[in-house]
């Protein structure tokens, strides 16, 4: 299975005063779905087998089957079919595996797969109803239905993981996504989404809006910790919240050559595993694991890695786990959802896109990776090949 493109609207912050206040969730899958035709005009729309669209939260303008819904309303034929999916934090990533798993096993040929939230409209968690039972019956502690103190309470287990190294990768994560943004790179993957407001008018989100350009550790170390008094987790070292959504297009290489498609990199496998979940932003650590050991590879085999920054900790954890330095240039090269933002089932396309497009400029490297905690106590991991990579350009594998 090959990826062949990926996009994605600017990410937005959540609320009233946000850029996507007033935007519906389903029209912001329409842009993408009708952005990713655009740039492919030499795929017939009749060629998509399957539109797998994820969100947490699958109410109101996010419920009612919102893969077919964006579908029909993004003008593809009524014969394509969708559906929604939903894995936390992960759904993008597992609308990709699970149809790339239906392209594998011939089932499909083509799929459009992505994710979308509207954290503005739709807190994570809006009409939930959790089971007593999960606290009652001490299956899990209550902290596990906060992500925030989820990661607190993996500052607790890792005492090296302090707030003064979360911090500075915070900033730092900042400050490569300002490079990156000044550089043209971050622009490349973005769709413009038309916005209106009731006090403002019509306007037209061009970037994202998460960003706080620059960001010092300094200037990170005095906000306040929300989910325990002195803690260590704050908004500075943490992902926001978010509005957004992404796609991209997915293909067997067969029909990928066959239509002049381009291929952006190729699936070598995926794994998701399951951790305790007071402590769920450790996932990244089995889920990688458990993939390597499937596709047999070990982590020095990795060149690049796109990784979710949920909360610095968690990166972090993973980081420390492996041995690498945390300001490593291979882990998120144009910085990640700290800055940019993490609007929930939809980041993992964002980490595929952004994979993708290292490959073009790193043929030094083979591997990489995409991976990313998931709520509730999981993780999720996918490995793909460089199609451009040569030998003779040295470097990283």
């Amino acid at each position: 299975m090959v990826f062949v493109d990926g996009v994605r609207t600017p990410f937005g912050k959540a609320g009233p005063k946000g850029m996507y206040a007033e935007t519906r969730a389903d029209d912001m899958v329409v842009k993408v779905i009708r952005e990713l035709l655009r740039r492919q005009p030499q795929l017939p729309p009749e060629r998509i087998d399957e539109v797998a669209i994820a969100a947490t939260t699958q109410i109101g303008d996010q419920g009612l089957t919102i893969g077919r819904n964006a579908a029909l309303l993004a003008g593809l034929p009524k014969s394509v079919p969708g559906f929604a999916i939903d894995r936390m934090c992960a759904g993008a990533m597992t609308a990709v595996t699970t149809t790339a798993s239906g392209i594998g096993f011939g089932g499909y040929d083509i799929a459009v797969a992505g994710g979308v939230e509207h954290m503005g409209s739709h807190p994570m968690g809006e009409g939930a109803d959790p089971n007593p039972r999960f606290v009652s019956d001490n299956l899990v502690d209550s902290s596990a239905l906060v992500m925030g103190s989820t990661a607190e309470n993996l500052h607790d287990r890792y005492p090296k993981l302090t707030k003064q190294r979360t911090d500075a990768y915070a900033a730092l994560s900042q400050q490569r996504y300002q490079a990156a943004a000044e550089a043209g790179k971050i622009a490349a993957d973005l769709v413009p989404v038309a916005t209106r407001s009731g006090e403002a008018g019509w306007g037209l989100a061009t970037g994202d809006e998460p960003p706080r350009p620059g960001t010092t550790a300094e200037s990170l170390e005095g906000l306040k910790t929300p989910f325990r008094p002195h803690g260590r987790v704050t908004p500075g070292n943490s992902a926001g919240l978010n509005d957004g959504a992404t796609g991209c297009l997915i293909a067997d290489e067969h029909s990928a050559r066959e239509l002049g498609l381009p291929v952006g990199m190729r699936m070598v496998g995926y794994a998701f595993a399951g951790v305790e979940p007071e402590v769920m932003g450790v996932g990244p650590v089995p889920a990688t694991e458990k993939a390597l050991k499937r596709a047999g590879l070990s982590i020095d085999d990795i060149g690049l890695f796109e990784i979710n920054e949920a909360f610095a900790v968690q990166v972090l954890a993973f980081l420390d786990h492996f041995g690498i330095p945390e300001d490593d240039e291979r882990v998120n090269p144009w910085g990640g959802a700290i800055a940019c933002g993490h609007p929930l089932a939809s980041s993992g396309v964002r980490l595929m896109t952004q994979l993708s497009r290292h490959f073009a400029e790193r043929p030094d490297v083979r591997y990489g990776i995409t991976t990313m905690c998931i709520g509730f106590g999981m993780g999720g991991t996918v490995i793909w090949e460089n199609p451009h990579h040569d030998e003779t350009a040295g470097g990283a594998k």
